[in-house]
């Protein structure tokens, strides 16, 4: 059994994620900013810097996966900068970080969304700063723009990361496979958010879902559980679209 870190533990996809794996006899290392193993706000460089060291503690025979779940939601009322912050360089600044402790074979498993490909007009630049690693110019970017469609542009970035960065010697030729789920609308305290919201719950519901419901946390738990495993070990900087037909129904020749 294998040690994994699973940032966003306490609620949605992360929860489900911590809960599946420590259902199969893993032992699991959450990170939140509500009560968990590591207590810590990953926005911040800082926040990520602590992380990191308590991890270490936590793991003293080194890791066989990290799955970042943490993010926040491109809501009317939420920092554009936060959701920069947060989704992406929270994710993939401390994934780097931890290369070290993870020993093959291993996986990192990010959490993208359909809402890179379902919804129009969010902001490409943004994810190209993302990518460029420029944390300041892409927080700049993302003040002048509606926090609805920064979101996106991090998630779009985090897949593009994990494509990038999967096929390259210090990732995969060292043991270590890097993929994406991509989730559509799920059932979490998030999209109850989103459907609260004052300006954007009107869209909660809009998108249309083969299955005819939202995907359940634990349904897309299962996708990442898959992933993080050997039995995936030919899928590398992949992203995996989790949305019940969402996308297919949308763009049935592709997008």
């Amino acid at each position: 059994m294998g040690t994994y870190v699973v940032t966003g533990s306490a609620s949605g996809i992360g929860a489900a994620t911590a809960s599946r794996l420590r259902e199969d006899g893993h032992y699991v290392i959450g990170v939140d900013r509500t009560p968990a193993d590591v207590t810590i706000d990953l926005s911040t460089v800082a926040g990520r810097s602590a992380a990191l060291e308590r991890i270490v503690a936590l793991a003293p025979n080194g890791l066989a996966g990290v799955v970042p779940c943490a993010g926040i939601g491109g809501f009317t009322d939420t920092d554009p900068t936060d959701v920069v912050s947060l989704n992406y360089f929270g994710a993939v600044e401390l994934c780097a970080a931890l290369r070290p402790l993870l020993v093959a074979p291993a996986a990192v498993v990010l959490l993208s969304s359909n809402s890179v490909t379902c919804q129009p007009g969010w902001a490409r630049e943004i994810a190209d700063l993302c990518l460029a690693g420029d944390e300041a110019e892409a927080r700049t970017s993302a003040a002048a723009h509606d926090a609805v469609h920064v979101y996106p542009a991090t998630k779009a970035a985090l897949a593009w990361w994990a494509r990038r960065e999967g096929v390259k010697p210090e990732w995969i030729g060292a043991g270590i496979r890097i993929n994406a789920v991509a989730p559509g609308m799920v059932d979490t305290a998030m999209t109850q958010r989103l459907r609260d919201d004052a300006l954007l719950g009107q869209f909660a519901d809009a998108y249309p879902s083969a299955i005819g419901r939202p995907g359940h946390p634990e349904e897309v738990a299962e996708v990442i559980a898959f992933l993080l495993s050997e039995r995936a070990r030919l899928v590398v900087g992949a992203t995996l679209t989790v949305d019940g037909g969402t996308e297919a129904m949308l763009f049935p020749t592709g997008t």
